[in-house]
């Protein structure tokens, strides 16, 4: 089990990105924004919130920022209450998905998001209901899942700095 990607909600994600460029050095960021989730599902019932987020890497370590632009109860957002930021998740690849999924749901983990991304591949969010401050997102392993995040990381290798947030939109 390798951890590919820590994740955290944003207030602004324009902000987040350049403090976290300026502060720890990640980037450069790519940024995907307003989009809804094509096949969102929040607690098992279909969900469609307005979300941006971005992704940059710092060495072999991938920074995913999320924001959430409505009200709608969602994974980064349940609703009735004030709006809660930081650390959220972890992300893995899985190369057996669905097999995965069953083995963490039969230890008492819960499914609280799926979608599935531009590159084919599902991804689902699951509850560890314990201690562990945040939750883990399985990303399916498909060649074009695992070559959008190469092309990411490999815009990181020896970055200069330029060209700071690059657009998917």
């Amino acid at each position: 089990m390798t951890l590919v990607q820590y994740a955290y909600v944003v207030a602004d994600i324009d902000v987040a990105m350049a403090e976290f460029t300026q502060r720890l050095g990640v980037g450069p960021w790519h940024l995907r924004s307003r989009f809804t989730p094509p096949a969102g599902r929040y607690l098992g019932q279909p969900t469609a919130p307005l979300f941006s987020l971005a992704r940059g890497y710092s060495g072999p370590t991938m920074i995913e920022l999320i924001v959430q632009h409505d009200a709608t109860p969602s994974v980064f957002h349940p609703g009735g209450g004030p709006r809660r930021y930081g650390f959220h998740h972890w992300a893995r690849f899985s190369h057996d998905f669905d097999a995965e999924v069953a083995a963490l749901q039969a230890a008492g983990w819960t499914e609280a998001f799926y979608d599935e991304l531009p590159s084919g591949s599902r991804v689902m969010y699951l509850d560890p209901n314990s201690d562990l401050p945040g939750m883990l997102e399985l990303v399916e392993h498909t060649e074009a899942q695992a070559a959008r995040y190469a092309e990411i990381h490999r815009s990181s290798i020896d970055w200069d700095g330029s060209e700071p947030v690059r657009r998917e939109d």
